[in-house]
Order: structure tokens, then C-alpha cells, then sequence
């Protein structure tokens, strides 16, 4: 069998980790070892801020209803009720942009809601 040399990959590997701490300080951007346990925490913190970026909007959508809902003496929780009762099926994301940038048109959708 004939020998293989490892060197091309081995360094292909690590050129391609180094590659991905950009920016990162000290040790952590230029020591293999280093690099990569930063890289592992840095990846475990990016999956955990996805998730939180989710939840954060969703609080933001609901905050910008229920301002919305109070200039026009609903509270968010009423509001949120009789959409699901008159079958209106407009998602907090939307309905958050409709209150914040288009109010007129927010109040056209609470006037219906309550006929």
C-alpha cells in the first residue's frame, strides 16, 4: 500500500477554523486549540440567540398591538380574543406593522372586530 501524507488536509482544516475566528482576540483567533473551543462556544451562543431573537420579537409584536388596541379603548388580551372569535387571522407580526405604521387602517380592523 502506499503512504499517504497528511499535511495537505491537516492544514486545509485548520486554515478553514482559523478562517472562522476572524475577529476574535488574542490566542483565540490564531492558536488551533484555542480557536476551536472558542468557535464551539461561539456556535452554542449563536443557536441560543436565535431562539431568543424569536421571543424578543414576539414580546416587540405585542407590546405595538396592544399600544395600538389602547388609543382605541381595547385592552390587547380583548382585542386578541374577538380576532379569534370573528375568525380574522392576521398574525401578531402583522398586525404589529398595521398598528405601528398604518393606524388608520388598525382602527378599520377594530371597528369590524367589534360590529
Amino acid at each position: 500500500m502506499t503512504r499517504v501524507k497528511r499535511g495537505v488536509i491537516a492544514n486545509k482544516r485548520r486554515r478553514a477554523l482559523l478562517k472562522q475566528t476572524k475577529g476574535f482576540r488574542g490566542g483565540r483567533r490564531s492558536k488551533e486549540r484555542m480557536a476551536h473551543d472558542a468557535l464551539l462556544h461561539a456556535w452554542s451562543h449563536a443557536f441560543v440567540g436565535r431562539k431568543l431573537k424569536k421571543r424578543t420579537n414576539r414580546g416587540l409584536w405585542q407590546q405595538r398591538i396592544a399600544a395600538g388596541a389602547k388609543e382605541n379603548g381595547l385592552s390587547y388580551s380583548k382585542l386578541i380574543g374577538m380576532l379569534h372569535k370573528k375568525n380574522i387571522e392576521l398574525d401578531r407580526k402583522v398586525l404589529s406593522e398595521i398598528a405601528d405604521k398604518h393606524p388608520e387602517v388598525f382602527k378599520k380592523i377594530i371597528e369590524k372586530v367589534n360590529a
